[in-house]
């Protein structure tokens, strides 16, 4: 647990460092960029692996460490950042090329941290806790996203990823991208559950 905790911050703290360099070339304000980093997923997934860790390793009696500790809170968590993961790897990858310190940050925020975490929590997560009632409310944090992120945009005249652009593809296309996308999330949150409600208690 404390390598994936290790590892998490660190890239949340050089990826901050790395978009902050970015302000000479976007021309955006060093609070347009700032809000910028926060309105990415990778991010803010990445930022729930590294709270859930941390508090549950150094507090998990505090009431935040509590809440994290909860199995289907670490279930949720592991649905996202294996959607971050998944979604990157099979649609985003190559629209960039980062190289250097980029490549390296890139690919523990997209590959190093989601495949640890839920590593963590296939061997980890207590078994046959999930209900199938548990992945309504695991759908609102991505959709909760999607609606900020269509909102935002058009103001900001920003999109964190390219098939959430409606100024370039229109709300229709847009659309479909989302369904599909949250599709994902219904049927890894479902995978998610079905492990957990077969699965054999894990020895800590």
């Amino acid at each position: 647990m404390a390598v994936v905790v290790i590892i998490a911050w660190t890239a949340l703290i050089l990826q901050f460092y790395l978009i902050l360099q970015t302000t000479g070339t976007t021309g955006f304000s060093t609070l347009k960029t700032v809000i910028n980093f926060f309105s990415y997923f990778t991010i803010l997934s990445n930022l729930l692996v590294a709270v859930c860790l941390t508090t549950s390793l150094l507090s998990p009696t505090s009431g935040v460490g509590s809440f994290f500790s909860k199995v289907s809170v670490q279930s949720a968590i592991a649905v996202y950042i294996f959607i971050v993961g998944l979604v990157y790897n099979t649609v985003l990858r190559g629209i960039t090329n980062p190289t250097g310190l980029d490549w390296i940050v890139d690919n523990l925020l997209h590959v190093v941290v989601p495949v640890l975490y839920v590593l963590y929590w296939f061997i980890f997560a207590p078994k046959k806790i999930l209900q199938w009632k548990n992945l309504a409310p695991w759908l609102i944090f991505p959709a909760a996203y999607l609606v900020y992120s269509l909102l935002r945009g058009p103001t900001a005249d920003w999109y964190p990823y390219p098939f959430l652009h409606a100024g370039k593809l229109g709300y229709g296309q847009v659309a479909i991208n989302s369904v599909f996308v949250l599709l994902a999330f219904l049927l890894v949150g479902l995978g998610a559950i079905a492990w957990n409600r077969q699965g054999k208690a894990a020895e800590r």
